[in-house]
């Protein structure tokens, strides 16, 4: 088919496979362009158990391939030994029927399985090749229609059979339209070689042995000396059943077939014990082959007692130890404590002396921790199964890392930072708000792994099980009675609901969850192999610190038995900053709160303060000059996501008083008195986040599955009116311009969040502001400077032009804002002359907590 190169992709720092094609292959135009086709579809495919493709293209006339680099040797090269075991046969067909039906979900057919193109590495994974290359091969008469065969020799000793003619199902040899049946036969023929040594059709030529794929049953697998599970043989027979109606429909039938051999013994050896050479065998043994089979049973028996003691002598050794690890003098911040799955070495993302946060390193014997070069900006880390990687999230991609001196490789883009796992098939999954995506370690192009429902926003914080194949994650919801803890597997996009919980999620061997509830650290115990819950809820650590938004909460465990996490409390301090990021001063007490609003004068702060379960209780008043507050609402419900009126007299609100699990509007007067009068009811969640000067319109969100931006007249006709609306993306954090002439808002419709600015009534005008990422725009007074965080927590400025035309600057760094604790919402405010800046900061940020490092921790369970 080619040459094939051995290259260095020098972007991504990975060595790459070029296949370059003949360029008599490109004369017929038709048969190249469905292989370009066919190509990138396969392109498009990521699996652990199938080639990554990564470009296509045309040099000088010659088309190629450019896919990962595998090492190893290919299925001919293996079977030209003989036949492989039972076992090793079952292992190597589970992985490619996992392939296939990666493939077939997607409608990609491979129409030329064959041993030539099934590789195994070199660590006993196996890989199927060329997707899409079989059309191009084919031969350029119609002799066999749409067989897509190929016509080199395999081997060239006489009588060998040609090309692949011994693979191909029925289907391709009477020129008739294929599906993924037809990959299913050929499939059976490669594992008919596997397991007998001989192909299933061999004749001595094509023609006979095309004619006895057509009429011929394959020759019986094994004899009454062979050691192959009769259920493997039903398992081959059954993919090359002539019919294809009769056959396996999907290859994730033939996956659930082969995963139930996994520990089947040979029936045959049984039946030759227990038939009819049973008593001829039973005599042969004598006198002394029993004593020597008895005395070996007795030190089996010895052996096995001895091995037992030990094991418990060794485990009652393991005692609980607990190690607080300072932070080093050098480094402020520090979150996301990771151990890694050996339980020897830490990682975590702290900011330098110089401002710039990174991740670094620590063995956890050791006083030192170093920062990983090149990885600035980096969050949420986790690690490769064997402790040789770091991945992490930054700037809307997702890199890994060689530790220690490694530099860092882009693997794929993403949408958010909400947490990732990686299992031994190098495969990583990772969190954003269309569900759980996969991706090869490798990098590529990742897919959807799961799909949300309805009343969920996003998949978050997934963490394999210990067969690699099943995850746990949280399914992050509007509402609180919505969210969940899922369990997933990588054959299917549906999930199945384990129990409620708002928090990330991990799994720690032998067999327990921890989760965060109410701001403690908890586990329950689990059956990673029923996937179900098997006892109660017992508190591991209080006052587990939250790390920024989406239930990230700073807690981690290896493998071996170690857990680590921060001690924080929930409580936020009102702050005041200058442009420079100046600390100007402290406004009340620490407090737990979200979602904090400025009064139009700047003399005041509405306040959703947080109950101990972590909603929204209760809107307050703060004062700046009395420094007294006053509580705004007493319902025992949520109330929460303040919005004052123009003239500062009243203040909006959500509840979740009086729906099941909704919010909806409320307006109260500021000064507290009165009662609160609903403004808004409906079956979705609402949330207010602008009220133009005029009065005369409240800008809220919608959420119905999406969220979207609405319009409530506040005179006149009080019926609310969808503004911008989407079923693909998000719309929030509408926000009027002080003349009330444009809106300034949210959207991810790229991808990540950006800040756009459009008119108001709605036209079709829209200009983007952000750059890189934004959220949470503030107009300054005058309407000459629009405000917001980026995703890094960095506060910009934009400078607006704004009347019969439209113009914005370049979007420039004020201050950095990374020690702010981020609690979803308006979680900062902005002075009308947009000279002071009010931060909701975290606690922590002004003394950071030491790491808890917990040696053993099971043991600390069965002492309470």
């Amino acid at each position: 088919m080619g040459e094939v190169y051995r290259a260095t992709d020098e972007k991504l720092h990975r060595d790459v496979a070029i296949k370059v094609l003949p360029a008599s292959l490109t004369d017929n135009t038709d048969r190249l362009h469905r292989f370009e086709q066919e190509a990138q579809a396969a392109g498009t495919l990521n699996h652990p158990n199938i080639l990554a493709v990564y470009d296509l293209g045309m040099h000088e006339n010659s088309p190629y391939v450019v896919s990962e680099l595998l090492e190893g040797e290919s299925f001919r090269e293996l079977l030209a030994a003989g036949p492989i075991s039972s076992r090793k046969a079952i292992d190597y067909a589970t992985q490619i029927a996992r392939g296939l039906a990666a493939a077939h979900e997607k409608n990609i057919i491979h129409r030329d399985l064959k041993p030539d193109n099934l590789f195994l590495t070199r660590d006993e994974r196996v890989k199927i090749l060329d997707f899409g290359l079989a059309k191009l091969s084919q031969p350029t008469t119609d002799e066999f229609g749409q067989t897509d065969i190929a016509t080199r020799k395999v081997h060239t000793d006489p009588g060998t059979v040609m090309g692949t003619v011994g693979y191909m199902s029925p289907e391709q040899v009477r020129a008739v339209p294929v599906d993924r049946r037809s990959d299913i036969f050929s499939f059976g023929a490669v594992l008919y070689e596997m397991i007998s040594g001989r192909r299933a059709f061999q004749r001595d030529s094509s023609i006979e042995t095309l004619n006895a794929i057509l009429k011929e049953e394959p020759p019986e697998i094994g004899d009454d000396s062979s050691n192959i599970p009769p259920a493997l043989e039903r398992v081959v027979l059954h993919c090359l059943e002539k019919n294809p109606d009769r056959r396996f429909q999907s290859a994730t039938d033939v996956v659930f077939a082969l995963e139930s051999l996994s520990g089947v013994s040979s029936h045959r050896t049984q039946r030759t014990m227990l038939g009819s050479s049973a008593v001829p065998i039973a005599r042969r043994w004598n006198r002394e082959r029993l004593l020597w089979a008895t005395a070996c049973a007795v030190l089996f028996v010895l052996g096995s007692v001895l091995a037992l003691n030990y094991f418990f002598s060794a485990r009652n050794n393991n005692h609980l130890a607990r190690l607080a690890l300072a932070t080093p003098d050098n480094i402020r911040y520090p979150s996301n404590v990771t151990v890694s799955p050996n339980g020897s070495l830490i990682t975590f993302a702290a900011t330098d002396a110089d401002g710039k946060r990174y991740l670094w390193l620590r063995p956890i014997d050791s006083l030192k921790a170093e920062p990983l070069p090149a990885t600035e900006g980096a969050a949420s880390p986790f690690w490769s199964p064997d402790s040789h990687f770091i991945g992490y999230f930054a700037n809307q991609k997702l890199f890994k890392i060689e530790i220690p001196s490694g530099r860092p490789q882009v693997l794929c883009d993403v949408e958010e930072r909400s947490g990732a796992t990686w299992n031994r098939d190098d495969v990583i999954l990772f969190g954003g708000p269309k569900g759980l995506s996969k991706v090869s370690a490798r990098g590529g192009n990742p897919v959807l792994a799961t799909k949300i429902s309805e009343k969920e926003e996003a998949h978050r914080w997934p963490w394999f099980l210990p067969d690699g194949k099943h995850f746990v994650f949280l399914g992050d919801a509007n509402t609180t009675e919505d969210h969940h803890v899922r369990i997933g597997s990588l054959d299917s996009q549906e999930t199945q609901i384990l129990f409620g919980a708002i928090s990330r999620i991990v799994y720690a061997p032998p067999g327990n969850l921890l989760y965060v509830n109410q701001g403690s650290l908890v586990t329950v115990p689990f059956n990673a192999k029923s996937l179900k819950v098997t006892g109660d809820v017992e508190t591991v650590a209080d006052r587990i610190a939250q790390v920024g938004e989406n239930h990230d909460f700073d807690f981690s465990v290896s493998e071996t038995g170690t857990l680590s996490y921060q001690i924080g409390s929930y409580n936020s301090q009102l702050t005041w900053f200058d442009r420079t990021g100046k600390k100007l001063g402290t406004a009340g007490n620490a407090t737990s709160f979200s979602h904090m609003a400025l009064s139009p004068d700047a003399n005041s702060a509405a306040l959703g303060l947080v109950d101990a379960d972590g909603r929204d209780s209760d809107v307050w008043i703060y004062d700046f000059k009395r420094g007294t507050s006053i509580r705004l609402t007493v319902d025992p419900a949520g109330d929460g996501t303040p919005v004052w009126s123009p003239d500062g007299t009243k203040v909006v609100f959500g509840s979740s008083r009086n729906t099941v699990g909704y919010v909806n509007l409320y307006v109260k007067a500021a000064n507290g008195t009165g009662e609160e009068q609903l403004l808004l009811q409906s079956s979705s969640s609402q949330f207010a986040t602008s009220w133009s000067k005029d009065g005369h319109f409240l800008l809220f969100e919608n959420w119905i599955g999406k969220a979207e931006i609405w319009m409530l007249s506040m005179v006149g006709d009080p019926g609310p009116k969808p503004l911008l609306k989407s079923s693909l993306f998000n719309q929030t954090q509408a926000v009027f311009s002080p003349d009330g002439k444009f809106i300034s808002y949210t959207s991810d419709e790229s991808g990540h969040p950006e800040v756009y600015v459009q008119r108001f009534p709605i036209t079709s005008d829209k200009w983007p502001i952000s750059s890189g990422g934004g959220f949470q725009p503030k107009w300054r007074a005058d309407g000459k400077e629009l405000f917001y965080l980026d995703e890094e927590n960095r506060m910009m400025a934009v400078d607006i032009k704004a009347g019969s035309t439209f113009e914005s600057g370049i979007p420039h760094l004020l201050f950095d804002a990374s020690a702010l604790k981020y609690l979803g919402g308006n979680n900062f405010a902005v002075t009308p002359d947009g000279q002071r800046f009010l931060l909701g900061l975290s606690v922590e940020a002004e003394q950071s907590a030491p790491m808890t490092v917990v040696l053993n921790w099971t043991e600390g369970l069965k002492k309470k």
